[in-house]
């Protein structure tokens, strides 16, 4: 029974509704906020009757937690494909930072689901640890922990750490470039995240510091 009702989901979700529907609760929820939004709405926009999303979705919160999970399944299925192809750990946390930046920021109505409507929901913030982003900071820790192992990066240091660094900076960058009043690329940052986070911010290594002050 439970296989037929796995089934029935999934062929609900191949005739093109389940993501028609997200992508106009994307749009409703970036422009008129989720606590102001109402199913009918996303409805509505999506050119269907209201029982049909509650085909596909509890609620206005299963709606809105979909929406994060769907994209980090495909983002994660992208990267691991692409990382799988690249054997060098600063090419590989090149593309992380690249793919995540531009993909928000080819999307704004996902960028401000992601950044803002997302953190106004308490239900989502409270199962925050336990959802895809696990797996993304997971992704980033590998790749971390591959370049320490090969003496790309410094030993010694908490791969956790250093991937939950990482992810705050793609996590501010995007936040800022939704609320900023100024128009520019949100792609434009990767390159200045990615300097600051491989070479830091120190004028001089520690090395010839430490041989100056001798």
């Amino acid at each position: 029974m439970a296989s037929t009702r796995r089934e029935s989901a999934a062929t609900r979700k191949a005739n093109g509704k389940y993501e028609a529907i997200l992508r106009a609760a994307i749009k409703v929820f970036a422009g008129s906020g989720f606590f102001n939004s109402k199913v009918a709405d996303v409805a509505r926009e999506a050119g269907v009757a209201d029982g049909t999303v509650y085909l596909y979705f509890k609620n206005k919160d299963d709606i809105l937690a979909s929406i994060f999970n769907h994209y980090m399944d495909n983002a994660l299925a992208a990267g691991r494909a692409r990382l799988a192809e690249i054997n060098d750990p600063i090419e590989k946390l090149r593309q992380i930072v690249h793919a995540h930046l531009e993909g928000l920021g080819r999307d704004r109505n996902l960028a401000i689901v992601f950044q803002v409507e997302l953190r106004s929901s308490t239900k989502f913030m409270e199962q925050f640890s336990a959802t895809k982003v696990t797996e993304y900071l997971e992704l980033i820790r590998e790749v971390i922990a591959e370049g320490q192992r090969g003496g790309v990066f410094r030993p010694g240091l908490s791969t956790t750490v250093v991937a939950k660094v990482l992810f705050g900076a793609l996590d501010e960058m995007a936040t800022n470039w939704v609320l900023s009043h100024k128009r520019y690329s949100l792609a434009s940052t990767a390159d200045p995240v990615l300097e600051v986070f491989l070479n830091g911010i120190a004028r001089e290594q520690s090395g010839k510091r430490e041989r100056k002050a001798s």
